[in-house]
């Protein structure tokens, strides 16, 4: 059992990192499409949305290279 673990350790840090992108990955696509749905709704709100929809996406951003970089920092 303690050989499988072993084995398996050494592709844990990319495993973990492509279940990390997944969060994210969807968060983005949901801030995009709904911003561009509010701006054809609302074109004169388009500077507010954009900025919105712009820390809306670095925050997304940041949560995934979070996500890449704590596999390393904590082996």
């Amino acid at each position: 059992m303690l050989d499988l673990i072993a084995e398996v350790s050494g592709n844990l840090g990319a495993v973990g990192y492509g279940l990390a992108a997944i969060g994210p990955g969807i968060g983005i696509g949901l801030i995009f499409g709904n911003g561009v749905q509010a701006i054809a709704r609302q074109p004169e709100a388009y500077g507010v949305i954009r900025q919105n929809m712009f820390i809306g996406f670095a925050l997304a951003e940041a949560l995934a290279l979070l996500g890449f970089v704590a596999p390393f920092v904590f082996t």
